[in-house]
Parts: C-alpha cells; structure tokens; sequence
C-alpha cells in the first residue's frame, strides 16, 4: 500500500524529456513570439490612423491656437439701424424664443420701462437665451445704438449716442 501512495502526487510530467519540451513551449516559444511582435510594430513608419497625408496631420497639430484680427479702429461709427439689420433682425423680426419683436409696442413696455441702461447692459452681456452681443463684430457703441433703435420703434424714446469725442494728447 505504502508503494502506490507516491503515485497519487506525481506530476503530469515525469520524463526529462517532457520537462524540456513543457519548458521550450511555457518560455521560449513566448519570448520569440514577443521578440516578432515588437519587430513587426516598429520595422516601418507607419502615419497616424486616419491620416492619409502626414504632412497635413502634422500641420495641423502644431496649428496656432489663436488668432489676431486687425480692424480699423477709425472707421465711422454704423448706425443703430444697420447694425439692427445686421445683428439683431434674425431674431427680433420673427420674435424668436421670447425675443420681443421689432415695432412690438406691448412687447417692448415693460423692457422699456427698466431703462435704456439695463438695456444695453442685457445686449452686451446677454439675458435669457440672447448671447452676449459685446466683443464681436460691432464696437459696444454701436450695439447701444442698435438698442435705442430697436426700443425706439418699440415706443421708447432714447437717443442714439453720437460718437465718443478723439482723445488728444
């Protein structure tokens, strides 16, 4: 009895020679196959997925972040109607998403009644779902006259300010 005890804790391999090949295939076989690999990733330079052109990849990820934008500081002043026409019609023609429309006396009242100051202030900053109309393409002057044109034909009865006097030195 005491003779077939030590077969039951015996491993699968029991040859020299199975030892070998169990070693050959759990690490060198993985090795070669890693070695392969690394060979076959790095043998050509291969371009960013998705690129086709390389050189427009490239350029585009070192582009410039920003941009400058040069406008002439002493061109005249647009009056409130263009820049009505120009910014604010698309929205204050047909009254979109609660915007008041254009000549809308009833609409207009109670906006009027806060003031040409909170007015402008609103067109500048934004209020409700208007962006902020101050820093684009019209100068803070030029969207208060849009303002008091708009709340003019509305029934108010602002008066459009007139161009800022030149600074001497």
């Amino acid at each position: 009895m005491s003779e077939h005890a030590h077969d039951n804790h015996t491993g699968p391999i029991k040859t020299p020679k199975q030892l070998w090949w169990t070693a050959f295939f759990a690490f060198v076989v993985p090795v070669f196959l890693i070695i392969g690999l690394v060979f076959y990733v790095t043998k050509a330079d291969k371009p960013q997925a998705g690129a086709v052109n390389p050189e427009l990849a490239t350029a585009q990820r070192i582009q410039k972040v920003g941009t400058v934008e040069l406008r002439d500081a002493n061109r005249p002043l647009a009056a409130g109607a263009d820049v009505y026409k120009a910014q604010c019609a698309a929205c204050h023609e047909a009254g979109l998403v609660g915007a008041p429309k254009h000549g809308d006396k009833a609409a207009w009242a109670p906006r009027i009644a806060q003031g040409y100051d909170t007015l402008v202030n609103s067109a500048l900053k934004g209020k409700g779902a208007m962006g902020a109309q101050g820093g684009g393409a019209f100068r803070d002057i030029e969207i208060a006259r849009a303002v008091a044109y708009l709340a003019n034909q509305g029934g108010a009865n602002f008066t459009e300010p007139a161009a800022p006097a030149a600074e001497s030195k």
